[in-house]
């Protein structure tokens, strides 16, 4: 395929003759169709395509269906009929009416065009652009992060499926690559073994079976792990992505003993944060967030909330399931610095927030961070049965902490497991025992350095009110919308990724984690006992 940028021309007549008749109050399609023709040009995706070829579908056609695809939560067969069928996708896409479109597989090969180029911000970075050109995005103006669950398109799967798909996922791949070498390695009894789907259902119930069940699988995985290994002929084939699930799966599930294949405890299995779901999509982690409970990915939006100007998108991030927001706040503002559409005022919530990016946002972006910050974790503070340390005045110049009591401690270089030397005032003091006693044991308190301290305990008192509370909660309007094509943050159409063809006979185929207890581990520049 090759492209020859050319001129967007104006919508046919007869075409917006009979798009204003059908729809005389509007619709979405005809709005896009004014206002953003601007965008929406074949120059975006010039470096997307060779110079030679068969002429290519207008690219930016086939992006602006794609937009409509997804707002409508449309298969790529029904976007196709719908170009055929529709006058306003018609009026949008300054179609005559006779047109009869493409043939829907188009659209999947321009998606999978876009990935390979890194030309998925194209349009993103033009829209953009175009709204700072119409005063819809203001300069320094106020912006909202929010996130939500983002499904993968898979099926879940047990553990003891899982492996079993794995194996079976790599002898597809090979069954496809060298079919030839497949079929005379792979002993005869793994075409019937690994030729369907495993499925939990049809599995062994008993926990003995499992384990038996598993360990035959296990041995199966490493015998090809070893085939391939000593391909002399075929070096390559061990840096098949297939292969590198597999045995980064097996890692995961089978304890390293040299003979046999022994199945992993529950408790040995590594963090979720690693563990592979399913070999049909290895970056998919399960998470929890709250009561819901996925295996996907996680998605952070950005948008302006100014009350003068529309709401624009600015900022899109995808990460793992199990990253947590806290690690995203700094990224985020970053993108947006380099796109020029930083913020003056930051929403964001308590999963972003800490006295560290409050101090750093201000000091590097000049933005200010509006959000709640976490309460101090400790039991003291949790019970209110004794002082956190938020109760404490620091004297910063003398170097000394000051309970609510008055009592005083040794300066804070000198501070260690024990606070309180026997001349202290604590020796006596009941606050002491509140503040020491209990079932829970002593541990020293981290205090971070005078600026994050200070910022961190202005922000616990600082709750966001009026306009900046009404606006900071509406970010959920956004992650609706995006979600709003389908169940549960899957589009409508969006068929779940399933196995390939069956290996036939032939030759086919937290904030951040919690601060530690000992100021001398987690780094803290001073310890309260």
């Amino acid at each position: 395929m090759s492209l020859k940028p050319e001129e967007v021309l104006p919508v046919p007549e007869e075409t917006s003759r009979l798009a204003h008749i059908v729809c005389p109050k509007g619709a979405l399609c005809l709005w896009i169709g004014d206002a953003l023709k601007e965008v929406f040009q074949d120059a975006l995706f010039t470096a997307l395509f060779p110079r030679r070829g068969q002429p290519a579908e207008a690219p930016w056609r086939l992006a602006l269906v794609t937009v409509l695809q997804f707002v409508e939560g449309l298969t790529d067969r029904q976007a196709a009929d719908a170009v055929r069928t529709r006058i306003d996708w018609k009026y949008a896409l300054r179609l005559p009416l006779e047109d009869q479109g493409f043939d829907f597989s188009v659209l999947c090969e321009f998606r999978t065009r876009l990935i390979a180029g890194g030309g998925e911000h194209l349009l993103f970075e033009a829209l953009l652009e175009y709204a700072k050109g119409q005063g819809w995005l203001k300069a320094r103006g106020r912006q909202r992060t929010d996130s939500t669950h983002v499904l993968a398109a898979i099926e879940t799967l047990s553990r003891l499926e899982c492996v079993a798909e794995t194996l079976r996922h790599a002898l597809n791949v090979l069954a496809v690559v060298v079919p030839d070498w497949l079929q005379a390695q792979v002993p005869p009894e793994w075409y019937e073994r690994y030729a369907t789907r495993w499925q939990d259902y049809r599995l062994p119930a008993g926990r003995t079976e499992r384990e038996e069940l598993a360990a035959m699988i296990g041995r199966d995985g490493r015998t090809l792990l070893h085939l391939v290994e000593t391909a002399g002929d075929d070096p390559w084939l061990p840096a098949l992505p297939a292969l590198q699930v597999l045995r980064r799966v097996w890692i995961q599930q089978f304890y390293a003993d040299q003979e046999t294949a022994r199945w992993r405890e529950a408790k040995d299995l590594p963090p979720s944060s690693l563990l592979i779901c399913t070999p049909y999509d290895p970056d998919a982690r399960y998470s929890q967030k709250r009561t819901t409970i996925w295996t996907g990915y996680k998605v952070h939006l950005t948008e302006s909330c100014d009350d003068d100007t529309p709401h624009v998108i600015t900022d899109v991030q995808t990460t793992p399931a199990t990253l947590s927001d806290f690690a995203m706040t700094t990224p985020i503002q970053a993108a947006l610095a380099q796109r020029e559409v930083l913020p003056k005022e930051h929403l964001l919530d308590m999963g972003y927030v800490s006295a560290e990016q409050l101090v750093n946002s201000q000091s590097q972006y000049e933005v200010d961070l509006v959000g709640p910050v976490a309460s101090d974790p400790s039991w003291q503070a949790q019970s209110h049965m004794g002082f956190g340390t938020a109760d404490f005045s620091i004297d910063w110049q003398e170097r000394h902490a000051r309970c609510p009591q008055g009592g005083k401690t040794r300066p804070m270089a000198a501070l260690a497991r024990s606070a309180w030397s026997r001349g202290d005032p604590y020796q006596v003091c009941f606050s002491r025992l509140l503040l020491l006693s209990g079932s829970p044991p002593l541990y020293p308190c981290g205090l971070a350095p005078q600026n994050l301290t200070d910022t961190n305990r202005a922000a616990l008192y600082r709750t966001p009110g009026g306009t900046s509370a009404s606006a900071a909660s509406s970010i959920q309007g956004a992650v609706c919308e995006a979600r709003r094509g389908g169940r549960n943050g899957v589009p409508r159409g969006t068929s779940f990724r399933t196995a390939p063809e069956p290996l036939c006979r032939g030759n086919e185929n937290t904030p951040p984690a919690c601060h530690d207890r000992c100021g001398a581990e987690c780094g803290a520049s001073v310890c309260l006992g």
